[in-house]
């Protein structure tokens, strides 16, 4: 027993020494929107969904370097804040729906999310900030 805790303890460290991919793709085309809105993004989804990831501490520690990174991934190319003026308007203008249709399903941001990172959290007033500027492009998105 004692030998199979001490080859999984060797196992883990080794791992630790195969760093996960954590960079930041420089910005290309960041979305233009208020700085209010801008604020609400930049505090609650640009982890996630930008290229401008703060990456704590424990996402240097495998397993969670992994889970993480690739968190980041699927977010990045779900939604990507920093390529988002890239985008045809039409797109931009249905991205931006959805990003509140997410919000209030309850879905963004996550809720595991939030456990570490409490200050995410949207307040009735950034909802209500996302709803109307959200309402202005529901109708040209479809």
């Amino acid at each position: 027993m004692k030998r199979i805790f001490l080859i999984l303890l060797g196992v883990f460290l080794l791992l630790q020494f195969f760093p996960i991919d954590r960079s930041n793709p420089p910005v290309k085309s960041e979305i233009q929107t208020s700085a209010e809105i801008k604020e609400i993004l930049k505090r609650s989804c640009y982890d996630c969904h930008s290229n401008e990831t703060v990456w704590p501490a424990y996402s240097y520690i495998f397993p969670a370097s992994l889970l993480i990174s690739h968190h980041v991934e699927e977010g990045r190319d779900e939604l990507n804040f920093s390529e988002f003026g890239l985008l045809a308007e039409k797109k931009q203008n249905k991205k931006i729906y959805e990003i509140w249709e997410q919000v209030d399903e309850g879905e963004m941001p996550p809720k595991d999310y939030l456990l570490l990172h409490p200050n995410s959290k949207l307040s009735d007033k950034d909802k209500e900030i996302l709803k109307q500027w959200s309402d202005r492009f529901s109708e040209e998105s479809e």
